[in-house]
């Protein structure tokens, strides 16, 4: 059922063409992310987190005393708290916890360190309310891993108390595009081409900046002290070696991390859980592991 479910997503991706220039690529991601909506059941909430949209999502029988914080994927340059409205709401369900989604500035209109300067302002504003850091969970997918990973380096910079855990979908952890898997798996990823992320680099990260600067591509952090850690990437992508190796730099660090490698799947695709079975399989996987870290 999986591999007909993922070939209907392959096909619904594939049925208009590649869109092209920032504004067309943005509304393309919020068409597709949003094909399904989200559960009747689920209560948004927006919320202004100092400057910063957000919205709470609530579904029923969550503790909303405990939180995922959580930053979209598009590449730095798309996405929104549309585009993953579904995928975060039913994260929350899963791991039976409120999710706060974020709208950070996007490049190339708000290059780097905006989005992370955001992602800071997010943080803040749960501590703010008096959420421990211990009842907060932060998550993301493709360059809202990244982010994740950049924040809580950030955080550790700074000697803040760290979240309890962290969730990386699809992560994007390596700018300087050094992957194996960008050359091997470009036959079989529908989204992601090499060509695409030096675009959404280039726009990202302003000129002068190292692109091995952790909190750029956090794949060459030092991960000593980084909080437990579950990354999720299909076999299908191209991204693929950067899951992998953060995974493995992270288990050199004596970091408790659980790397899963899905059959098949493709760039974050738990987007389209709605109608791929792997999709809430992959969401479960990850509301159990933020429940087991939260307490």
């Amino acid at each position: 059922m999986g591999q007909n479910e993922i070939e209907a997503i392959r096909a619904l991706l594939s049925s208009k063409p590649r869109p092209v220039g920032w504004s067309e690529r943005r509304q393309r991601l919020d068409e597709v992310g949003s094909v399904w909506p989200i559960a009747g059941d689920v209560r948004l909430d927006p919320v202004d987190l100092g400057g910063v949209p957000g919205e709470w999502s609530t579904a029923p029988g969550s503790d909303t005393d405990r939180v995922l914080l959580y930053f979209h994927g598009g590449g730095y340059c798309s996405g929104s708290i549309v585009s993953h409205r579904r995928m975060v709401t039913e994260a929350g369900r899963a791991a039976a916890v409120r999710t706060l989604a974020v709208g950070y500035r996007l490049s190339p209109e708000h290059p780097f360190p905006a989005a992370l300067d955001d992602a800071l302002t997010a943080w803040q504003f749960l501590r703010r309310l008096g959420i421990p850091a211990a009842q907060i969970a932060i998550g993301g997918d493709s360059a809202g891993g990244g982010l994740t990973i950049a924040l809580i380096n950030r955080l550790r910079e700074t000697q803040a108390e760290q979240p309890a855990c962290a969730w990386l979908v699809s992560p994007w952890t390596d700018l300087t595009m050094s992957g194996s898997t960008l050359e091997t798996k470009e036959a079989v990823d529908p989204i992601i081409h090499r060509s695409y992320l030096l675009e959404l680099a280039e726009a990202y990260v302003p000129a002068g900046v190292d692109r091995e600067d952790p909190l750029v591509s956090p794949l060459y952090s030092d991960l000593k002290g980084f909080p437990a850690t579950l990354v999720q990437v299909g076999s299908n992508e191209t991204l693929l070696a950067d899951a992998t190796r953060f995974a493995a730099a992270a288990g050199a660090a004596d970091v408790a991390v659980t790397l899963e490698i899905w059959p098949h799947m493709i760039h974050a695709w738990h987007l389209w859980n709605a109608h791929l079975e792997p999709g809430r399989q992959a969401l479960a996987s990850a509301g159990a592991f933020i429940r087991g870290r939260l307490g």
